[in-house]
């Protein structure tokens, strides 16, 4: 969290929690947005909200709580990208969906795995492995942990991200931008309690070793979360980099038996389609002062045919952070 805050934050953010004295039950970060309006602080490189809580219980009945703490007339709390998987999602009208995700848990073995994925999948990797094998190039997958060699990692990584279409819009990671900077700070941070990864995959072949594709992670709760994902676009449209280090890294996670899931957290794309079935819908949750004002809310939205008229949602008793 200190990253984010310290790379994208605005210094108008408030740490906040929901409880009874000092025995708090929820707690998150909160940001000033439209006159009235709070949300969960939520940079794009933060993959859930930023909220967390005691139980697995609907967070809706904590937001009209922690409304009344908020400075100002704050009349609306808006909870983001809540993962139903970790917080129930409430009935009503108050809750709207955010994007759906996929995961894929690590049951039995690798082969039982693979076995049920497409037979386009398997066949079309199978052939870019054989042609890379006629050509001299073996593949080599590389785990980073150390968090000395973070820094390094994300600057490869974005080296593959500069060279690539994200150069063009603007969004791509760079050592010597901000997300170059939060995601060192930030895997480094990590990787101090053993709970980051960085995956480079390495395509050697007679001219040398050339970095093909790289994920950066990071791991808890049983699960490792591929936060980002790049490979190298000069390498042409016949080779699907990024996917041939998916499987070596998936067969890896199978056999080391540390997770539970791979979590992806981003949009479902049609490549996750054929990795796994397992999609579920995020959510976005908005908490109101007054019941009456949730309705009214809701009601305004419908006539308008405007579900997004509900700003996107986050937490709970507020200090300055």
């Amino acid at each position: 969290m200190q990253p984010l805050l310290d790379v994208f934050g605005t210094g108008r953010e408030l740490l906040a929690w929901h409880g009874h004295g000092e025995d708090a039950d929820a707690m998150t970060i909160v940001a000033p947005g439209r006159p009235g309006v709070w949300n969960t602080f939520q940079p794009a490189q933060a993959p859930v909200g930023l909220w967390l809580q005691r139980d697995t219980r609907p967070a809706d009945g904590l937001l009209a709580d922690l409304l009344r703490a908020l400075p100002g007339p704050a009349l609306m709390l808006g909870l983001t990208q809540c993962d139903p998987m970790l917080t129930s999602r409430p009935a009503g009208p108050h809750s709207f969906d955010y994007i759906e995700t996929a995961r894929i848990t690590l049951q039995g073995t690798f082969d039982d795995y693979w076995n049920a994925r497409g037979k386009n999948l398997r066949n079309n990797l199978k052939k870019q492995r054989n042609r890379l094998r006629q050509d001299g190039i073996a593949t080599r997958l590389e785990i980073v942990r150390d968090p000395a060699l973070m820094a390094a990692a994300v600057a490869d990584y974005g080296q593959l991200e500069t060279s690539g279409w994200k150069a063009s819009e603007g969004t791509a990671v760079a050592a010597d931008n901000d997300q170059g900077r939060f995601y060192r700070a930030m895997l480094e941070a990590f990787a101090r309690r053993d709970a980051a990864s960085v995956y480079r995959y390495w395509f050697d072949g007679p001219d040398g070793p050339r970095l093909a594709a790289m994920d950066l992670c990071v791991e808890g709760g049983g699960c490792i979360v591929i936060l980002k994902t790049a490979y190298d676009e000069a390498l042409g449209p016949q080779l699907s980099p990024a996917l041939l280090m998916r499987e070596e890294a998936t067969r890896g996670l199978f056999d080391e038996g540390r997770f539970e899931r791979i979590e992806f957290y981003g949009r479902v794309m049609e490549w996750h389609t054929r990795w796994t079935d397992e999609i579920r819908t995020m959510y976005h949750l908005n908490g109101y002062r007054w019941p009456w004002l949730g309705r009214l809310h809701a009601l305004a939205a419908r006539r308008a045919g405007d579900v997004s008229a509900a700003p996107p949602a986050p937490a709970a008793t507020a200090t300055g952070s």
